[in-house]
């Protein structure tokens, strides 16, 4: 395994380029048209991370990263790439992987709980304009307050039909929850039912540990979330990759610069994480960006253009690998000026008239140095990939999966009591708890028989248990309102 001061070579030109680990936490940037070679170079990293003891976590939206899991073989443009570049010690080998799917059918299933997705996140899955997004997050607000869990679809159709039978009572405390706004959220639900989403939500949850795993041997286990069915459905692919970075940036201790990240995340396809979000959405994106890698999590942006990221996301992206890129329409030569001014310059190297002459797997690099300061910008070649590039078979895929170290703990699901079965048991639901108020003063006040307050109780330490830490009885939620377990 290589020193954490050593360079990871990921490309040659004129001399060798490479990323030093201590520096992955600091992001990254793959852009070029379609068929440049980012793909490639996402899964060249991939193997260049794990072998330097890093776990890294992605999303295989074309269904072809599958062969990172065995070695490759003899292919006329591998064996051509290694003869330009000279690497005479070149083997090919693959790296540990585990598969995810949030559908269960190519990997372990990936599941979350309602509760723990939080309301601005499930908003945007549901496209809700701003006044359902505030009655939805009124709807989380009860349900938190009143102990109620939220784990998958039916829990939260149990709430929102109570919470519209009942909205006069919660009107003085949260607000009006109209009910055309509550029936927009329940028709959102079965269009998301209706496309398979109710198989992210239940138990039992990803643990993040899982996607952090560092295999016997010291390389970092390379996990593949499949996403070529989720890609059908953008905004859901999208909302879970957040999901996930959210969780990280809620759930570890600060580390400040560690000598190599905790785990680096690759977002493919990575406009779609920004197309149509609202500004509340991308200013807590922006702020988990910059704040994350004080946590030992290195982010990986992959998209065809830098036009696709946003100004105050793109400037924290200080690695660049920028494959070709088009110029047919005026709007194609603006994205061809933006991606050369986005690298530091090199006097010897015309970046503009570079960027559209890039061949397949060619590429400006441009990375941080060992004091965070970027490199000059220099053209060359992506290292040639070691890991077998056809798709692992469906028997190839399953044997991958039995010999997983998680094989067996997510496949069966769990149904466990929670506000469904509250709210079916036909019990009133207590008055939400008032954080400021003691214990014994709100007891007093309270609406429900003992027998009540004794059911409620017990939901919300189910919450309590199953979700993370309460102050009171509300959760604490965070920036992007998820809710970590570790809290």
């Amino acid at each position: 395994m290589p020193s954490p001061q050593e360079p990871l070579t990921i490309a040659i030109g004129s001399r060798p380029i490479g990323v030093l680990p201590r520096m992955l936490n600091r992001h990254g940037l793959i852009t070029g048209a379609t068929g440049t070679g980012k793909t490639v170079t996402l899964r060249v990293l991939a193997e260049l991370f794990s072998g330097a003891g890093i776990p890294v976590l992605l999303a295989d939206v074309k269904g072809d990263l599958s062969g990172l899991a065995l070695p490759g073989a003899e292919n006329p443009k591998v064996s051509e790439r290694i003869a330009r570049l000279g690497l005479s010690d070149f083997s090919y080998t693959g790296v540990p992987v585990i598969f995810w799917d949030a559908f269960g059918a190519a990997g372990h299933p990936v599941r979350t709980t309602v509760s723990e997705l939080g309301p601005l996140l499930f908003s945007r899955i549901l496209d809700l304009n701003e006044v359902q997004n505030g009655v939805l997050a009124a709807v989380f607000a009860i349900a938190d307050d009143s102990g109620l869990l939220l784990l998958d679809l039916k829990d939260l159709r149990a709430v929102l039909a109570h919470v519209s039978e009942h909205a006069s009572e919660y009107r003085a405390r949260y607000g009006t929850l109209a009910p055309a706004s509550i029936g927009a959220i329940q028709r959102g639900l079965l269009a998301l039912e209706q496309e398979g989403g109710d198989a992210l939500f239940g138990e039992p949850a990803l643990r993040l540990d899982d996607m952090m795993r560092v295999a016997p041997d010291g390389r970092g286990t390379v996990s593949i979330l499949a996403a070529d069915r989720l890609m059908q459905a953008p905004r859901v692919y999208s909302t879970l990759l957040l999901y996930l970075l959210s969780e990280l940036y809620e759930n570890l201790p600060e580390v400040g610069d560690p000598e190599r990240p905790r785990v680096v995340v690759f977002f493919d396809e990575a406009h779609l994480l920004f197309a149509d979000a609202p500004k509340v959405l991308l200013d807590r994106i922006e702020q988990m960006v910059r704040l994350i890698r004080s946590k030992g999590v290195g982010v990986w942006f992959v998209t065809q253009s830098p036009l696709d990221i946003p100004e105050t996301v793109l400037g924290q992206l200080g690695n660049r690998v920028q494959h070709a890129l088009r110029a047919f329409t005026p709007k194609d030569q603006r994205a061809v000026r933006t991606a050369a001014e986005t690298l530091r310059p090199n006097p010897g190297l015309d970046a503009v008239a570079a960027i559209t002459e890039l061949g397949v797997g060619e590429a400006l690099v441009s990375v941080l140095d060992a004091n965070g300061t970027p490199t000059p910008v220099e053209r060359a070649f992506v290292m040639p990939p070691r890991s077998r590039l056809a798709p692992l078979s469906t028997g190839e895929r399953e044997e991958v999966r039995r010999a997983s170290p998680v094989a067996g703990v997510y496949e069966a699901p769990v149904d466990r009591a929670s506000a469904y079965e509250a709210l079916a048991s036909r019990v009133p639901v207590a008055e939400p708890a008032k954080p400021a108020t003691p214990p014994a003063a709100h007891s007093s006040r309270s609406r429900s028989t003992p027998d009540t307050a004794e059911v409620i109780g017990t939901f919300a330490q189910s919450a309590a248990r199953g979700i993370g830490g309460q102050l009171g009885r509300q959760l604490i939620r965070g920036l992007l309102g998820s809710v970590g377990r570790s809290r």
